[in-house]
């Protein structure tokens, strides 16, 4: 199965599906920007196409403009070469390596644990500072740490469990770190609504589009050596993760808040655990996060059941781009005009998703279709993923955003480490359906 993902060749139907994505997301971003100290567009340096810029409705706040930009950078930047480059290649240096079934299964173990008891109390933590871009720092920095082990310590090092460890911390604050960051400076600098609405879905886009992005570099760097390549794309998480850390010490200083620890406690208790609505908001983001994580664990060995020949190199930016086109369904569903409540859609698309996945475990089904079901299922994550954020921004205060995240992300890596420790311990034959 690893070998796979060294051949990527991007069919035109593939091709055309980012396209459409990519225009769709050009006819957008203008939404994305507020009215505030606005300044004619005359007066903007040419960093985008002129035909681009005279397609904006509004005038434009010159300093939120270059805030948004440098903000949607960072965040490409710190998932393409760090979260992207690892989810691409990462099954393929487990096989390459030579690491048994259980030492993968005890990898993920490690890393779901790790994330289920650390990254809800680091998300308290930097709420309790007021230092989200702090946490995106930390981000950058166990990445950089996990990129320089790779290329210094060989893969059979007594130690190597600290990767997984570092790489799951670094996938928990990432969960929440960078959506936190930018709802506080939204509201620090005053900007509507309405801007952060579009950020949410400009955030999926592109984190979509990063995966892409990694994709192609891994499969890049693997083409010609497999040895170089798997330390060239180490090297290269190293380099970005430096141009990370960068951006995010050098760029945007966040503006503290300034509510005391035992209000934030306070608030916390009485707003978590009273009100009905965040709690049914965290419980679907939990089965969102549960539905993704067990997704990927079996994605692959289902396709390539009986022995079916199957390039995942080619399926898995047909995922990404299916819920890039989800993304960009939430701006006609935030508008005014719509007809239809953000609750009501969200009930209809898990609905979707679920006669989706159970199509797929009912019965054996042609490649065609379970390509077909797994693009309709992103379809719906891309549009639920921002569809949860707008509500956590009505319902959530935002000093508490980060712990909330943890906290809905809590049940599903707990569910999910349930389900690992009762395959590893309970029958151990069922190994082999893990790839």
């Amino acid at each position: 199965m690893g070998t796979n993902f060294i051949t990527l060749r991007i069919h035109n139907n593939v091709l055309l599906l980012f396209n459409r994505s990519l225009s769709s997301f050009f006819q957008q971003i203008s939404l994305s920007l507020p009215l505030r100290r606005s300044v004619p567009l005359s007066n903007f340096p040419s960093i985008l196409p002129l035909p681009l810029l005279s397609r904006f409705r509004y005038r434009i706040s010159f300093f939120h403009f270059f805030f948004f930009l440098a903000f949607i950078l960072i965040f490409r930047f710190c998932f393409a070469a760090m979260e992207g480059v690892w989810s691409v290649y990462g099954d393929f240096e487990f096989v390459y390596s030579g690491t048994s079934k259980e030492q993968i299964l005890f990898s993920l173990i490690l890393g779901f644990g790790s994330s289920l008891l650390l990254a809800p109390l680091l998300a308290f933590l930097f709420d309790s500072i007021g230092g989200h871009n702090k946490a995106c720092l930390v981000f950058c920095v166990l990445h950089l740490f996990v990129g320089i082990w790779k290329r210094i310590v060989p893969q059979s090092h007594p130690c190597v469990w600290l990767l997984t460890l570092s790489s799951s911390l670094a996938t928990g604050i990432f969960s929440f770190a960078f959506e936190a960051w930018i709802v506080l400076e939204n509201e620090n600098q005053g900007y509507r609504l309405r801007a952060l609405t579009n950020t949410f879905w400009l955030m999926t886009f592109i984190e979509s589009a990063s995966l892409i992005g990694s994709q192609v570099l891994v499969n890049w760097l693997l083409a010609s050596d497999v040895d170089t390549g798997i330390a060239s794309s180490s090297t290269a998480t190293i380099f970005i993760a430096i141009i990370g850390i960068f951006c995010v010490t050098k760029g945007w200083k966040q503006t503290p808040h300034s509510a005391p620890v035992k209000d934030r406690r306070w608030m916390s208790y009485i707003n978590i655990f009273s009100d009905k609505r965040i709690l049914l908001l965290g419980f679907a983001h939990a089965c969102l996060q549960f539905s993704i994580a067990i997704f990927w664990i079996l994605w692959a060995p289902t396709l390539v059941a009986d022995g079916r020949e199957v390039h995942l190199g080619l399926i898995y930016p047909c995922l990404m781009g299916a819920r890039m086109l989800g993304s960009t369904v939430c701006p006609w569903l935030f508008c005014a005009s719509s007809s239809l409540r953000i609750e009501d859609c969200l009930v209809y698309t898990f609905t979707v998703m679920g006669l989706a996945l159970s199509i797929v475990a009912y019965d054996y089904q042609e490649i065609g279709v379970l390509v077909s079901l797994f693009c309709l299922f992103h379809a719906g994550v891309g549009l639920i993923i921002p569809s949860l954020a707008r509500l956590r921004t009505i319902h959530v205060p935002n000093e508490l955003r980060g712990g909330m995240i943890s906290l809905s992300v809590a049940p599903a890596n707990a569910a999910i480490l349930f389900l690992l420790i009762l395959v590893r311990f309970s029958n151990p034959k069922s190994l082999e359906h893990l790839g």
